[in-house]
């Protein structure tokens, strides 16, 4: 089904990692959050923005339920009708629950939401041991699904999850990795029917491990960029300067290389590529803010050049008229707070609000046009 009104909901993926908790404590270190990572990044090379530094210092910690009241505020205000949060699944373990069940069982207002399971193995990998394996992915049978259900069913009810004719949006970050996926995906779809709801409507990531939904019972899938075009849609010209090119350089260390992208190369490409949708399913466009994930991978790191609140503005906007143009429900925009990566529209001390501000103006440009 076609968005009928022809306005794109612009959803931002949402990272729940900025608190501690006894898991991290034993494998990075007592205390340790997301902002660990960020507040020791160094700079790799001259003008290089590392660390990256929220605005005013905040560092907050996500299980004090009223930084994320500001943050809905804020989001709200630009123009993000809703976020997508990760949430974190180990064959009935959790990880990072606190604040999405905080932000479940609040009474008050709050933005539109749905849930990914971002379905993957936890490892060592920032410490460059990806094989050692800290939290295993099991995903077992019908009584693990029946468990799993249920703790996704107490989001469901909640008014302000996002639901398509009555069917809870789920999004799957690495469906080719679950075994019996839509065997899964069709008792899930049962059961939500014999809890009064239309099914379950999922949403399959295209990404660096995917590059096309591969489930039957899946309604729809979103593109996660940039990896989504860099890893899989190079649709690019032949012209000399119109090719993306990944430019890896030693440092004056010796033993360190980035690899640099042209952030304007990859979103030119982005919204020159006009693919139909996929095996008859819907397509969510996808979007990204910047990329520097310094923080997590240090000298190995990737980096997408001459990113700025400005060139963000003007991709969005064309991409929204796009998306608006082809009735897209929704567009998935990376992110709103993933501070390792460097992909994060929250305020900072060197753009302050610039990122949020030109997704308002984009969004409110694409309007005024329609009038």
């Amino acid at each position: 089904m076609k968005n009928e009104n022809n306005q794109v909901r612009v959803l931002a993926f949402y990272l729940p990692q900025y608190h501690s908790f006894p898991e991290n404590d034993a494998w990075w270190g007592k205390g340790f959050t997301e902002w660990t990572n960020v507040r020791k990044a160094e700079p790799l090379y001259r003008g290089h923005y590392q660390p990256q530094v929220p605005l005013g210092d905040d560092y907050y910690d996500l299980t004090d339920y009223s930084n994320m009241e500001k943050q809905m505020a804020q989001a709200g205000k630009s123009g993000i009708f809703g976020f997508c949060y990760y949430h974190y699944w180990f064959n009935g373990k959790l990880l990072m629950e606190k604040p999405l069940e905080n932000m479940r069982d609040h009474d008050g207002e709050k933005l539109p939401y749905c849930l990914c399971w971002a379905n993957e193995p936890w490892t060592r990998a920032w410490d460059g041991k990806d094989k050692e394996v800290l939290m295993p992915q099991v995903y077992g049978d019908e009584e693990e699904w029946e468990q799993h259900f249920q703790y996704l069913l107490t989001f469901f009810r909640d008014s302000f999850y996002l639901k398509e004719n009555n069917a809870p949006v789920l999004v799957l970050y690495r469906s080719n990795s679950i075994k019996n996926c839509d065997k899964m995906a069709a008792y899930w779809d049962k059961r939500a029917r014999e809890e009064n709801f239309s099914g379950i409507y999922l949403v399959e990531e295209v990404n660096s491990f995917q590059n096309v939904p591969v489930l039957q019972e899946s309604k729809a899938y979103l593109e996660y960029e940039p990896l989504f075009t860099v890893n899989h849609r190079r649709s690019f010209t032949e012209k000399a300067g119109d090719k993306i090119r990944t430019l890896a350089f030693n440092l004056l260390t010796g033993n360190r290389c980035v690899h640099v992208y042209d952030y304007r190369m990859v979103w030119r490409n982005i919204l020159r590529r006009n693919e139909a949708p996929m095996r008859n399913k819907e397509r969510f466009p996808g979007a990204f803010v910047r990329w520097d994930n310094t923080p997590r991978r240090g000298k190995d790191s990737i980096f997408y050049a001459c990113a700025s609140p400005k060139a963000f503005g003007r991709f969005m906007k064309k991409h929204l008229k796009r998306a608006e143009k082809n009735q897209s429900r929704y567009l998935f925009v990376n992110a709103w707070n993933e501070w390792g990566e460097g992909a994060y529209m929250e305020p900072d001390t060197r753009y302050g609000f610039a990122f949020l501000n030109a997704l308002r103006r984009a969004k409110e440009d694409v309007g005024k046009s329609k009038c």
